[in-house]
C-alpha cells in the first residue's frame, strides 16, 4: 500500500529506538502512512541487573550483564560491518526530519498512554521496548502488535536469532509480528518471516539482519490492523522464553559452534 493510499488513523510505534527500529519506521513511513514515535527512556542498568538477578539468580544475571558489555563493545570494533550491511540492504536507520517523537519515561506508564489517547491511532506496534501490563492494555483505544526478533512462541524473550542459530536450529533465525497480551511474546502470531546471517554477522548485529528481512511483514501487518482484517496463524512449535547468554556460556558457544 502506498502512503498516499494509507487509513487516515494515525500510525504509533513505541520503542526504546535503535538503528534497527528506525529502519523499520521508516519502511511503514514509506509504504503506508505517518508514524508517531513513542520514544521511552532507557531502562537503568542497576534496575535491569536488580531484576534479573531477582528472577534467575545474581550468577546468571552477571553473566548476562558481562554479555551485553560485550555486545556494546562489539558494536563499537564491528562499526565497519554494520555500516556495510546497512548500504547493502538499503536501511533507514535513523530518524527522519520532521519525525513526530514523543518522549515518556516508560512503555508501561501513565504518561504513554495518554500520548497515545491524545493521538488516536488506529494501530500501535510496539518494537523493543518494555513489556505492558495487563491494565495498560485494557487501556488501549486499538489492537497493539508487537515486533519480536525471534521465531515465537520458539525464541520468546531475548535474543531470539542468536539462540536459534546457537542452537543449531538456523531454519528458524527470523522475527515474528503478534498480537500483544501480558505475557512475554505470547500472543497470537500475525505475520513471520525467516532469512539467513551472512559472513561477519554476530549478536551485535543479528538485529539490523532480520530488521532487512523483516520490513514487509511489519507493513503487513499494520496495515491489516489498520483495515481491520488481522488474522493469527499457528506456527505450529514449542514455546520457551530465552534471556541473553552469559560471558561464558556465549564464549563456549563462539569457540565451540562458531557462533557469535
Amino acid at each position: 500500500m502506498a502512503a498516499s493510499e494509507s487509513s487516515t488513523r494515525p500510525i504509533v510505534v513505541v520503542t526504546e529506538g535503535g538503528p534497527h527500529i528506525w529502519a523499520i519506521v521508516n519502511a511503514i513511513i514509506d509504504r503506508v502512512g505517518p508514524v508517531s514515535v513513542v520514544l521511552e527512556a532507557p531502562e537503568s542498568k542497576k534496575r535491569l541487573l536488580v531484576g534479573r538477578a531477582r528472577r534467575q539468580g545474581w550468577i546468571s544475571a552477571i553473566g548476562q550483564l558481562g554479555t551485553m558489555v560485550l555486545t556494546r563493545l562489539g558494536k563499537r570494533f564491528l562499526a565497519g560491518h554494520a555500516a556495510r550491511l546497512i548500504a547493502e540492504e538499503k536501511l533507514d536507520t535513523e530518524p527522519r526530519q520532521g519525525q513526530t517523537i514523543v518522549h515518556v519515561p516508560s512503555a508501561n506508564g501513565p504518561e504513554c498512554l495518554k500520548e497515545i489517547a491524545n493521538i488516536k491511532p488506529g494501530v500501535v506496534l510496539l518494537a523493543g521496548c518494555r513489556l505492558l501490563s495487563k491494565d495498560m492494555l485494557a487501556g488501549m483505544p486499538c489492537p497493539v502488535l508487537n515486533y519480536h526478533a525471534g521465531i515465537a512462541p520458539k525464541y520468546r524473550g531475548m535474543n531470539g536469532g542468536y539462540w536459534a542459530l546457537a542452537s543449531g536450529d538456523a531454519q528458524n533465525f527470523g522475527t515474528t509480528v503478534h498480537l500483544v497480551d501480558a505475557g512475554v511474546d505470547t500472543g497470537g502470531v500475525l505475520k513471520q518471516a525467516r532469512g539467513k546471517p551472512k559472513t561477519g554477522d554476530t549478536i551485535a548485529s543479528y538485529a539490523l539482519r532480520q530488521a532487512a528481512f523483516s520490513r514487509d511483514i511489519c507493513v503487513e501487518a499494520v496495515t491489516n490492523a489498520l483495515a481491520g482484517k488481522l488474522e493469527t496463524i499457528d506456527p505450529a512449535l514449542p514455546s520457551k522464553q530465552w534471556y541473553h547468554p552469559t560471558i561464558w556460556s556465549y564464549l563456549w558457544t563462539g569457540l565451540t559452534r562458531r557462533v557469535w
